[in-house]
């Protein structure tokens, strides 16, 4: 089966999933629905699944579905988690304007909200957010590249979805840091939008343009990979410096390989357990538990040093 006949196949069963939930209703404390982005993304499976363990765990139904960073899809799941008299909704975003109103539909309908991985452009809706601290990421990141690359040479710089306002703030700690070292020059920047084949066929174009190039500093692992594909398509890999973020299994693997400098741990099994924990207490008391809605989770730096301790999809030992 191909690579894109296995994410069909992956996606449609998440998104037929709520319609098949109706039996599950009656069984213990009722249902929690988790709507994340696209599990074709490991980063984005390890959240739906560690939600949906947690919440069993704990007692309820849990069902996981998938937007694709679709609002018009995502809208859709809401009315069906509505439907579906969900006792909680767990979200990642598909767009920080743009979901508001999927939100709200929600809060309407009196379905407790937690959001995870990525914020909305509104406070007061959701009971919560958490979301990696990414400008903590970011300058971990970055320094970590700038040290690899001598304090000098020409880079490019690999963005994630602009709809996400997490790769602003991990674009903006790059440049926080990087800007430090005068010897740096940013030859060019690229939007990717979190993808593997677009981190690939923006790589080579930048090559193209920028053939002395001597680094790559990208907002997430998918595209900084994709980037290593281009480089070694091209001959170019040997003394390139590329830096990534997320902390999937593939990256850490070639972190170990030595194709990728880094990658930075985004602790998403520890928040998205903690959303659904949260979500419980919300149900359970009105409150969350938490002192604040928004709520930042520190990042960790793997490196070729660390990378042995790495036990478990997106788990650092410490």
């Amino acid at each position: 089966m191909t690579k894109l006949s296995t994410r069909r196949t992956v996606l449609a069963a998440l998104l037929a999933a709520p319609l098949m939930c109706s039996s599950a209703l009656a069984q213990g404390k009722g249902l929690i629905t988790i709507i994340v982005n696209d599990p074709a993304n490991p980063y984005w499976l390890t959240e739906g699944n560690v939600a949906k363990a947690t919440a069993e765990k704990l007692g309820y139904t849990a069902v996981v579905s998938a937007h694709t960073g679709d609002t018009n899809n995502e809208s859709r799941l809401i009315d069906t988690a509505i439907t579906n008299k969900s006792v909680a909704i767990i979200l990642d975003p598909a767009n920080a304007s743009g979901s508001v109103g999927a939100v709200q539909k929600a809060v309407a309908a009196r379905i407790p909200v937690i959001l995870v991985n990525a914020e909305i452009n509104k406070e007061g809706l959701a009971k919560a957010q958490l979301v990696s601290n990414n400008a903590q990421g970011a300058a971990l990141g970055a320094q970590a590249w700038a040290e690899a690359m001598g304090s000098k040479g020409k880079y490019v710089e690999l963005f994630g979805a602009p709809s996400d306002n997490n790769a602003a703030t991990r674009s903006n700690g790059f440049k926080t840091v990087l800007g430090q070292y005068p010897d740096l020059v940013k030859a060019g920047s690229e939007v990717a939008n979190w993808d593997r084949t677009q981190g690939h066929n923006k790589m080579q174009s930048m090559l193209q343009a920028n053939p002395d190039i001597k680094g790559v500093i990208s907002g997430n692992d998918e595209m900084a990979l994709g980037a290593i594909a281009a480089l070694k398509k091209a001959g170019k890999m040997k003394g390139m410096v590329v830096g990534g973020f997320d902390g999937s299994p593939d990256a850490v693997a070639a972190v170990k390989a030595g194709d990728l400098a880094y990658t930075v741990l985004q602790p998403v099994a520890v928040f998205s357990a903690a959303a659904v924990q949260q979500a419980d207490s919300v149900i359970r008391t009105g409150k969350t538990g938490a002192k604040t809605e928004k709520q930042l989770f520190d990042c960790l730096l793997i490196t070729k040093a660390n990378a042995a301790k790495y036990s478990a999809p997106f788990v650092l030992d410490k």
